[in-house]
């Protein structure tokens, strides 16, 4: 019994905590740009209670619009441990949210001429050769195996039709694939490739999408072509031109106090920092799956460009035609998620009635395993960025947050 009462008092002081600072700022502009601001304030809304009831620990939002931010605002904290108030420059674990940026790199070098979408990634990685595909995902990395039908592509790579997994599933498969992958020690992105092109495909390549760490590859594969780490091209060729000062595989230590950790769910359901949290400095794996830090501000600039046809102030990042292969669906019916498919690095928006949500077609977007969660909409010239920094994933955030910030354009 005391025990029991014990827990509830510690849950009220957790909810009147969270009460107290469930909204640290928001900023109101006078210009909105066809955004009316009392529906945008339902927006607000939802996001304050979501901290007050201890649904999520704090937030960053940002919105832009017609290249004006119609929304900037901090929620709750960055740190429930410390109690310390979410601040607008907190550094993320912006997780497969590294996944675009990487990509729009890749393809960076795709228009200098380095390789086709259709090439084999063995005539540049020949452990490619032969590799083998589980015949049943129960046995593990122990079990039988075929051999591949055809050699994955570049194309596959991009669009997660290689038959690669992320050792996300629940089977013995995937749990030995991330165990291999993320739970042993590897040295640097071409040790983490290595390791995968020894584990058996969940599928034949080209037959499915399945969402993956062929990411990675890519990363190992702008190494190869540009005689520079990943981290070291990124900073030269994106970060560096494009202003996104705080954006690496690593924090720098004068800037550690802006990270912002994960949280997660104790045993009693109530939001805490995790116990385990990955490292951020000294890091040596420069990822393309994951791995990236960065703030709501610095990629809202990454997107930005995005948005205004690959230029930002005056320099030309990608052409136009090579984001608009990127923006389409490149899967055919293969994306099961209805209405939706998926392009070069990004999901894409197909059909908005069949999607039963809010939104444009072309709609383009992606989000992260700690619930970081962006979307980018030509049509109507809007970038929307919401992270916090919690886990498990939770998919109910990104409909939502859609939802809301559609239902308050009114022009």
């Amino acid at each position: 019994m005391k025990t029991k009462i014990a827990l509830i008092i510690i849950f009220l002081f957790t909810f009147v905590s969270l009460s107290v600072h469930a909204q640290q700022k928001v900023e109101n502009y006078d210009v909105f740009s066809g955004i009316s601001k009392d529906r945008l304030e339902r927006y607000d809304t939802f996001l304050q209670r979501q901290i007050k009831f201890g649904k999520i620990p704090g937030a960053v939002s940002l919105i832009v619009r017609k290249n004006q931010v119609v929304h900037k605002a901090t929620y709750g904290y960055k740190s429930l441990d410390e109690k310390s108030a979410m601040e607008e420059d907190g550094i993320f674990h912006i997780m497969s949210m590294t996944k675009p940026i990487v990509t729009v790199a890749f393809m960076m070098l795709y228009e200098e001429g380095y390789f086709q979408l259709t090439d084999p990634v063995s005539k540049y990685i020949p452990q490619f050769m032969n590799l083998k595909v589980a015949t049943d995902v129960s046995q593990g990395v122990e079990g039988e195996t075929e051999d591949i039908k055809s050699q994955v592509t570049i194309h596959q790579l991009l669009s997660h039709t290689a038959g690669f997994s992320h050792g996300l599933g629940d089977n013995k498969l995937e749990n030995d694939i991330a165990k291999a992958l993320y739970y042993e020690p590897q040295k640097d992105i071409e040790s983490r490739v290595n390791t995968l092109v020894r584990l058996p495909l969940v599928g034949q390549p080209g037959e499915q999408w399945y969402y993956s760490a062929s990411p990675d590859v890519l990363s190992l594969l702008i190494e190869k072509f540009s005689s520079m780490t990943t981290a070291e091209f990124l900073q030269e060729r994106l970060f560096d031109p494009l202003g996104m000062k705080d954006t690496g595989y690593n924090i720098a230590k004068e800037n550690q106090k802006r990270w912002v950790p994960v949280h997660n769910y104790n045993d009693q359901g109530i939001m805490v920092n995790s116990e385990q949290q990955l490292p951020v400095e000294d890091n040596t794996v420069f990822g393309g799956t994951h791995g990236l830090f960065s703030t709501v501000a610095d990629y809202m600039i990454f997107c930005q460009m995005l948005l205004n046809d690959g230029e930002w102030k005056g320099k030309q990042y990608l052409s136009p035609k090579t984001l608009e292969i990127m923006t389409m669906n490149q899967v055919g019916d293969l994306y099961q998620a209805p209405g939706q498919g998926f392009g070069i690095g990004f999901g894409v928006t197909t059909d908005l009635a069949t999607s039963k949500s809010l939104g444009s077609l072309g709609q383009f977007y992606w989000s992260s395993a700690y619930c970081t969660y962006f979307f980018i909409d030509p049509k109507e010239e809007l970038i929307a960025i919401l992270m916090t920094q919690m886990q498990p994933y939770n998919n109910y955030y990104p409909k939502i947050m859609r939802q809301l910030i559609y239902q308050s354009i009114t022009d």
